[in-house]
């Protein structure tokens, strides 16, 4: 038990130190980090809800040495803290994901004039693509083997999933134009 609880707290020393510059980078957040079934502490920072788990540490530490450690308050105590210190370490590896989550947020918003502009270029991919889409398709009808029928064929599934997405692109800036267009 003791080993254990020695690896627990060096874990959430660790866990500590790295809480700590990240609250000082990146400061409180708008919302709670984690529910209340899991951290007390409602924290907005992640330094209080490594403190939390710290105490309950401490105290399963103060209740083993006096002797008033049941296994299942040892077992209840544990599976606590472990939710805490994955929840912990979750939240602490998902850092750059919400970074990067922010910086998408954060691009400008493009003016009409260029979502049109974009527009063409999609339109005039869409054409392109189309052209290519129609020769692959002739090259297939005209193989002279099978192997290179196969070849074509999948030259032909590729530019037909080109095609997909581009129309979806099409799609999607041609629904940004209107909505703003009526919205403005």
């Amino acid at each position: 038990m003791k080993a254990q609880l020695e690896t627990m707290h060096q874990l959430l020393d660790q866990l500590a130190k790295r809480a700590a510059e990240v609250d000082r980078r990146r400061g409180e957040a708008n919302a709670p980090l984690f529910s209340i079934q899991l951290f007390q502490c409602q924290g907005k920072l992640l330094t209080p809800c490594v403190n939390e788990a710290q105490g309950l540490l401490n105290v399963m530490r103060r209740d083993d040495e006096q002797g008033l450690l049941t296994e299942a308050r040892a077992t209840h105590i544990c599976e606590t803290l472990l939710a805490q210190i994955s929840a912990l370490q979750r939240e602490l590896a998902t850092l750059p994901l919400r970074k990067q989550e922010q910086a998408t947020r954060g691009r400008r918003r493009q003016s009409i004039g260029e979502l049109y502009q974009e527009l063409a270029k999609h339109q005039d991919w869409e054409r392109r693509l189309e052209d290519k889409l129609r020769d692959a398709n002739a090259s297939v009808d005209a193989a002279s083997t099978p192997a290179v029928r196969q070849d074509y064929q999948k030259q032909v599934l590729a530019l037909e999933q080109r095609l997909a997405r581009c129309r979806q692109a099409r799609e999607r800036i041609e629904s940004t134009i209107s909505y703003r267009e009526r919205n403005t």
